[in-house]
């Protein structure tokens, strides 16, 4: 295996202290992704250097320039406080000519945005729910004609179920509109309606550019949820421990779907991936309705490498392990031909 020179792009305040492996892990899960990722790429015997990055594009430049990097690897989620602007990063990166892993700006713009993608899809014949978007300047949002209640309500362009609780699950006009003016006030961003699927939660991991990796299916479900809840991932089972744990959050391979609906499944992610431009890695989300048919939530493109999360997890069930996965990252992302590097 080549050593290769590697530049960890992370956001600045997510930077691991020196000391990092001596800490328990209630004081490092916030950047429990960027101290795994940096301390497995250097037993890897990578030489790595760390790059925290703020508000200013010099210092990336800077690195670039005098370091000379064979690979970046990103896994910024944002810049300037702004998710949308996490494309314009990496457009950066390939203005500098500079190999990176993770999506192409065009993948994350169109994965980034639920309401486009979700038309994207759609017009590709792509089973997804019905949904309806309420741009910011929405007075007061009403359900379309052609929608039932219930719907889910989120934000068209934030990441880690930010602004999703369980008061996301609407059943009327007026609990829609409430939502709706919620996350408009708090989140500041366009909001989506989308049909609310009762069924299971599942997610598929796929690393590749042209040629595709499919990763077991993976599912999150709930041992002890409370009644009256709905089984969906919110803010708070996501960033909450202890809540984890008091309602039994599980995650693991998919449960006795078939194998015709495994094949289905895979089918539709990889068009997915195809139809929304991706490179890199991404997870896609789906549920399952009532009748167990398949429908696509959405693409992540910068989704948690933590170990114990389902990319990595479903990657090791598939047999390659922290190290190797992390590797086969860094390969696809110099292997990745963007515009400047074709003839």
């Amino acid at each position: 295996m080549r050593k290769l020179r590697v530049l960890v792009a992370m956001h600045d305040v997510l930077v691991p202290p020196e000391n990092a492996a001596e800490l328990p892990p209630e004081e490092t899960w916030t950047y429990q992704m960027e101290f795994e990722v940096v301390k497995t790429l250097r037993e890897l015997g990578h030489e790595v250097r760390v790059l925290g990055v703020g508000d200013e594009l010099r210092p990336v430049r800077d690195a670039v320039a005098e370091w000379k990097p064979h690979v970046v690897f990103n896994i910024l989620t944002d810049f300037h406080d702004v998710v949308t602007y996490e494309a314009h990063f990496v457009s950066y990166l390939e203005l500098l000519k500079q190999p990176y892993t993770g999506c192409n700006p065009r993948g994350i713009v169109l994965a980034g945005d639920k309401a486009l993608s979700k038309q994207i899809l759609a017009w590709h014949r792509i089973p997804c729910p019905a949904f309806a978007v309420f741009p910011l300047r929405t007075k007061r949002a009403k359900l379309p004609r052609r929608m039932q209640f219930p719907v889910i309500v989120k934000s068209a362009v934030q990441h880690g179920s930010a602004g999703i609780s369980q008061a996301s699950v609407v059943h009327d006009d007026q609990e829609l509109a409430e939502r709706v003016g919620f996350l408009h006030r708090t989140l500041q961003t366009d909001v989506v309606a989308e049909q609310f699927l009762q069924g299971r939660e599942l997610t598929v991991s796929i690393l590749g550019n042209e040629r595709l990796e499919v990763f077991p299916i993976w599912e999150l479900w709930f041992d002890k949820l409370p009644e009256g809840n709905e089984a969906i991932a919110t803010s708070r089972v996501k960033w909450d421990v202890r809540y984890q744990k008091r309602i039994g959050l599980q995650t693991g391979r998919a449960r006795n779907l078939g194998k015709d609906l495994e094949e289905q499944i895979v089918h539709i992610c990889k068009r997915t991936y195809r139809a929304l431009h991706l490179s890199g890695y991404a997870r896609i989300d789906l549920r399952l309705d009532q009748e167990g048919r398949p429908y696509v939530i959405e693409a992540n493109v910068n989704n948690d490498l933590s170990p114990g999360e389902d990319f990595p997890d479903s990657a090791r069930h598939a047999g390659l392990d922290y190290g190797q996965l992390l590797q086969r990252i860094l390969n696809v992302g110099i292997n990745y031909k963007p515009a400047w590097m074709v003839e």
